[in-house]
């Protein structure tokens, strides 16, 4: 039996365990990225562990989400990044260089590689045929620490592609479909492999778009194969001798198969509020747009913005819709200067913003009250934007480049000849090595740290006690996602060092009495619906629940990274048994594990209503690794037991 290409990669990197399904394996991490929305946090916990030099081929501290300087706190939190990242041997990326994903893939990612990120997009890496997985920020502090990330052995979703895509269709098409066939929970426990003649028709840069939304099916990771176009990717951005070909065997075995015919897919939008909530760009008919942001780390390579000015060349932006563009690297957007296309953008009407995530993230840009914004970002979840009643649809960039100039949702397939628009084929270039936005460690990485007046200390979680109780402080529906959790917008951004002064936030968009409630509880439980926790990476969403006393969440489910985040942090995620349980538990009730120590070593954890006697009883899904990290009070606690 033949094996997969991400198989073949864990494998390769196999330290501890066996490679069957289910099972947790240790494997060597190479690379390791973070940016500093997580970055902070991420090395407020590595002076913790206080490994010395980081134990990888290589790490980058990217300054990409916090750019909006707007007060000290940014600055402060940049600062001490880059001060710890020279004492432990860290490439250290400013802000201005770009997106950490974008500019990864250019400068640094390698097939057959294994890279781990604070950040959930990370495994855009896939596209060169990297096994790149996103994860909370003390795990990746302990990669860099140890060089090593333990993890259970994914499925392996084959995603065979065939045919090539028609013009005007395009790679964010490609995923926005996956989406819609698996939904946002489809990839939970799997990793999506792609393969078959349709690989051959996408370029490195499409496949980076299509891994990078993997995130978005909840996905471990998402894997291309290396081959000819990895190679040219590669020799372009002159790094030609990072290449390997990398493939799956011929008679690879997956656990399931997809199949897309590239040639049959049309313009495609995710509506409001959910990446898999797709319709064809023509069903949902021409409605009025208001804003559209093209970038992100999902759209904002050198093809996608040079297809963008090409349509909007001898243009003009509709004079009701406002156009932001942040290309992804300095090296895109110095390229585009001296070729004219930035000029073309400028004519037409476009704004065009810093190399950073921006309005993606919700720092700045946020559009009028109930507006649409059309965006080729990856997420659209309810007031991530930064405006609460937006309706925000994810497109391609060419649909949303010819939308920006008619005013409306334009399917580019059907509209573009009678508008007298074309899309010509954008030549490749060849990009010389730019390191003048990156600072080198200094020899023998001395130098102390630097910490500004608005970076606290993180929670630490206490060892398990023999009961653990608590209050019910909220009863969360499904799909709850880290924003919800934890909101992230220009306003909170800054304080993502501070979580004493976050917790005032806490589900403030799903309960703006929770915060107040679970003070008042002292010790509190969640009740979490089905995908609990989805979307970004942010280790916020469980080191604020921790901080405000959470000591256990029960749920129909959980996305993995929130579910890692909260073991770390010593929070125990437990799931429903029956889930109709899930109806009979409300605000007010008190839960209590009794005989919490043993009870861990079972597969069923019983968990007591203290006011009724009625017992509910919950799966225990944790391994062996996790209850250690739960005994001890979380993952620091359990390191540094073990020195």
């Amino acid at each position: 039996m033949g094996k997969t290409l991400a198989y073949k990669i864990l494998e390769d990197h196999l330290v501890s365990g066996e490679l069957r399904q289910g099972e947790e394996i240790t494997i060597k991490i190479d690379q390791t990225l973070t940016q500093d929305s997580t970055g902070t946090m991420v090395y407020l916990q590595l002076e913790a562990i206080d490994p010395g030099k980081v134990d990888t081929d290589i790490s980058v501290a990217y300054i990409d989400h916090n750019t909006l300087q707007t007060g000290f706190e940014n600055a402060d939190d940049h600062a001490f990044i880059k001060s710890v990242a020279g004492r432990h041997n860290i490439l250290f990326s400013k802000p201005g260089g770009g997106i950490c994903h974008q500019l990864h893939l250019e400068n640094y990612g390698k097939p057959g590689a294994t890279l781990l990120g604070s950040d959930s997009h990370t495994p855009t890496g896939g596209g060169l045929g990297m096994i790149a997985i996103g994860a909370g920020g003390l795990d990746v502090a302990v990669a860099m620490a140890k060089g090593t990330y333990s993890l259970n052995v994914p499925k392996v979703i084959g995603i065979n592609l065939t045919g090539k895509l028609k013009p005007w269709a395009s790679a964010k098409d490609v995923i926005l479909y996956v989406l819609k066939e698996l939904s946002v929970k489809g990839g939970v426990g799997k990793i999506a492999e792609y393969f078959g003649p349709g690989v051959a028709a996408l370029s490195v840069t499409d496949r980076a778009t299509i891994t990078n939304m993997g995130a978005e099916l909840g996905a471990t990771t998402s894997v291309f194969p290396s081959d000819e176009n990895t190679q040219k990717y590669l020799e372009s951005q002159s790094r030609g001798g990072d290449f390997l070909a990398l493939s799956a065997d011929d008679d690879a075995v997956y656990d399931e198969i997809l199949n897309v015919d590239l040639s049959a897919l049309a313009p495609l939008a995710a509506m409001p509020h959910s990446p898999d909530n797709v319709k064809a760009v023509s069903e949902i008919g021409e409605i009025v747009v208001n804003q559209v942001a093209i970038g992100s780390c999902t759209n904002s390579s050198y093809t996608d913005l040079m297809k963008a000015a090409a349509i909007l060349k001898g243009r003009r932006v509709h004079p009701d819709v406002s156009l932001v563009i942040s290309p992804g690297s300095a090296k895109i957007l110095s390229k585009m200067a001296a070729n004219g296309a930035l000029q073309s953008l400028i004519d037409a009407g476009a704004r065009i913003i810093e190399n950073a995530c921006g309005p993606c993230i919700g720092m700045g840009q946020s559009p009028q009250s109930g507006a649409v914004s059309l965006r080729t970002f990856n997420r659209n979840f309810k007031g991530r934007s930064g405006t609460q009643d937006a309706d925000v649809y994810l497109v391609s960039p060419e649909t949303a480049a010819i939308s920006a100039v008619t005013g409306v949702l334009t399917d580019g397939m059907a509209k573009s000849e009678s508008l007298g628009i074309g899309l010509p084929v954008i030549e490749d270039e060849t990009f010389e090595p730019n390191t003048n936005f990156v600072i080198f460690p200094p020899e023998g990485g001395e130098g102390d740290v630097v910490m500004g007046p608005n970076i606290k200390p993180f929670p630490r979680g206490e060892a398990l006690a023999g009961k653990v109780s608590g209050e019910i402080v909220l009863v969360a529906g499904d799909n709850i996602t880290t924003d919800d959790i934890m909101p992230s917008d220009s306003r909170l951004l800054p304080y993502r060092s501070n979580i004493p002064h976050l917790s005032n936030y806490c589900f403030e968009k799903i309960d703006p009495e929770f915060a107040k409630r679970a003070k008042a509880a002292k010790s509190g439980v969640i009740i979490g619906g089905d995908n609990y926790g989805q979307g970004s990476s942010r280790e916020h969403a469980a080191l604020v629940p921790l901080y405000l006393g959470i000591r256990f969440v029960v749920a129909k489910s959980f996305a993995r990274i929130h579910r890692s985040n909260l073991i770390n942090s010593g929070i125990i995620p437990l799931t429903f048994e029956n889930l109709s349980d899930y109806d009979k538990l409300s605000l007010g009730q008190n839960l209590a594990i009794e005989d919490a120590i043993s009870q861990l070593e079972n597969e069923i954890i019983e968990i007591k209503d203290e006011d009724s006697g009625e017992i509910y009883r919950t799966i225990n899904a944790l391994s062996d690794l996790e209850k250690q990290m739960i005994r001890a009070g979380g993952k620091i606690n359990m390191l540094r037991s073990e020195n």
